[in-house]
């Protein structure tokens, strides 16, 4: 039997302790990471959270392992980490797998970019490259 896409997400969320883009900024400003998995083309049109770490999601697994080779810098099972996409869909199922990973703390953004943009906070030009 197959799973439908809404039927996953709503699976994932109910594993997480989600975010408003304000609770985001305050785990940024705490030293967490906030974590861009949107595609260049998103970022350059749209601008992007300045500090935020982006991945592509074809290597977000790699760069989330906090006992992989291949994880993002000073990244342990206990740093905080929100994860950010267009709308908070696509996030709520990397958050899922941040879990499985280990990852102890990691979340998503409610509404994702676009409510973090819609709520005021800090947007500069995007097209930052992503984590190689």
């Amino acid at each position: 039997m197959s799973t439908g896409a809404e039927d996953m997400v709503a699976r994932a969320r109910a594993r997480l302790e989600r975010v408003t883009p304000e609770q985001a900024a305050a785990v940024q400003s705490r030293g967490g990471l906030i974590v861009d998995i949107r595609p260049h083309a998103n970022r350059i049109a749209e601008g992007e959270i300045p500090g935020a770490v982006v991945v592509e999601r074809i290597v977000l697994e790699w760069r989330l392992d906090p006992n992989g080779d291949h994880r993002l810098p000073s990244l342990t099972a206990d740093t905080p980490v929100v994860i950010v996409c267009n709308e908070g869909y696509a996030s709520s199922l990397a958050a899922a797998d941040g879990l499985r990973l280990g990852l102890r703390r990691v979340t998503d953004l409610v509404g994702g970019f676009r409510a973090w943009k819609a709520a005021g906070l800090p947007v500069v030009a995007g097209g930052t490259p992503a984590v190689p």
